[in-house]
């Protein structure tokens, strides 16, 4: 049975003197089924709201208010890095083996984790990036100046850029600061979508590929964080009232798709799918796990709630962190199976003109493959001869589609018979009257 598991962190000081929380602790490596339990815990961070990213290999933590970040390695479990920026940090993502950075000046920093490489975009937005997300093809960030840019990812590493970098569009609707975003990972245009919550008390669904509103959504309250179902089909936000809302894309009244209404139709979300207890507050994170069925919230008071989102039962507390929990990450279950991997961390170096690649290879390359063997065999192997051989011998299936021509031609002899049988009678007809 594959394990759950999720990273937590905490922002702040301890609420209590409790002795049953280890001290100095600021990120958790939790295990969520079949059994909860703390696998890990790492020292000496205080990482403020979406100000964490999680790769294979390490953790990233950006510090509340300060302009580094604390790198950990996850199969050391001890912190292998503190990584100063030119600036203060207010949001981190991942891109592959790239750490973006959101600043509180509004810029973008890039850094190539493999090789020290820093790349940093102009302020373009006029205030702090709130949040940022990366995509297969994509960096989208927002901010408390109320916009969402979409920047090409490969242009931003681009190496022989020499204009400065700029998004591809801005999304411009909303009238507040953005407090969160969800993206698919989908690499279709047409379901690229990507969520943004605002202080505007509403979410937007966007084609960010486009710059299309495919939904508005208005709530009572201002969403403070949302999260995609693993298949983006269904959104979940919580909401300062203490409120938790489900939002499905396609029920029977779809909100998108061919069947829904029109865009500019604004959608009213008034019914939640729970209320947050009052002695914990408002969620300040929440998560999906990678099945769906399960939802994790994160609160003020240090409660980590766990949602059943089948049976809409009341939430069960599975663990109290003593301090403000600002950030909940599910880990895949299936881990990403790559040809190199990077045990260490290259420090960013905006100074550095060579460009080199520090990493490992995932696999023995002194290990015999089939490019090999056919190399060194004069000729074609036997292998390859006796598939050839066997492929030949298969007799010749009829698909569907040869069926369904085939059906064709045989309907269009016999209008051709038929024609040719009403001219014979025309003619035989007219050849007796002319006769006569």
């Amino acid at each position: 049975m594959l394990d759950e598991k999720f990273i937590s962190s905490i922002c702040g000081p301890a609420l209590s003197n409790s002795t049953a929380i280890a001290k100095d602790v600021g990120i958790w490596s939790q295990v969520l089924s079949p059994s909860y339990s703390v696998t890990g815990a790492f020292k000496k961070s205080s990482v403020p709201v979406n100000c964490i990213a999680v790769n294979d290999t390490h953790i990233y933590a950006a510090q509340h208010e300060k302009a580094y970040v604390h790198v950990y390695s996850r199969p050391r479990g001890n912190q292998e890095a503190f990584v100063a920026f030119p600036e203060r940090i207010r949001s981190l993502a991942l891109a592959g083996d790239v750490l973006v950075a959101g600043t509180a000046e509004g810029r973008l920093m890039l850094w190539e984790t493999t090789t020290g490489r820093l790349v940093s975009t102009p302020p373009r937005h006029v205030q702090a990036v709130s949040c940022v997300v990366a995509t297969p093809y994509h960096i989208i960030s927002g901010s408390d100046d109320s916009d969402i840019h979409v920047w090409s990812l490969a242009q931003l590493l681009d190496l022989d850029a020499g204009e400065e970098h700029e998004p591809e569009r801005t999304l411009p609707n909303h009238r507040a600061a953005i407090t969160s975003l969800a993206a698919s990972q989908d690499s279709n245009p047409d379901t690229s979508i990507v969520v943004s919550a605002s202080k505007d008390k509403s979410c937007i669904v966007w084609n960010y590929r486009t710059g299309d509103v495919l939904r508005s959504l208005l709530f009572p309250s201002f969403p403070l964080c949302v999260a995609l179902d693993p298949a983006s089909r269904a959104l979940f936000a919580a909401c300062e009232d203490r409120s938790l809302y489900l939002v499905e894309f396609f029920a029977e009244k779809a909100l998108l798709g061919p069947s829904a209404e029109d865009a500019s139709t604004v959608v009213q979300v008034s019914s939640p799918f729970g209320v947050m207890p009052s002695d914990a507050g408002s969620a300040t994170c929440l998560a999906v796990s990678y099945d769906g069925t399960q939802l994790l919230t994160g609160h003020p008071k240090g409660q980590i709630l766990k949602w059943d989102v089948a049976d809409n039962k009341t939430p069960v507390e599975i663990a109290n962190l003593n301090a403000a929990v600002s950030n909940i990450v599910f880990l895949s279950p299936f881990p990403e199976t790559k040809l190199i991997v990077a045990p260490t961390i290259i420090k960013p170096n905006q100074a550095e003109r060579n460009y080199t690649i520090t990493a490992q290879f995932n696999s023995d390359l002194g290990a015999k493959t089939s490019f090999d063997t056919l190399l060194n065999t004069p000729g074609f192997s036997q292998q390859v001869l006796e598939n050839a051989i066997a492929q030949l011998q298969q007799p010749v299936a009829d698909s569907a589609r040869e069926q369904e021509l085939a059906k064709e031609n045989e309907e269009l002899w016999e209008v051709i018979n038929e024609q040719r049988a009403l001219q014979k009678e025309t003619l035989q007809k007219l050849a007796k009257s002319t006769t006569s």
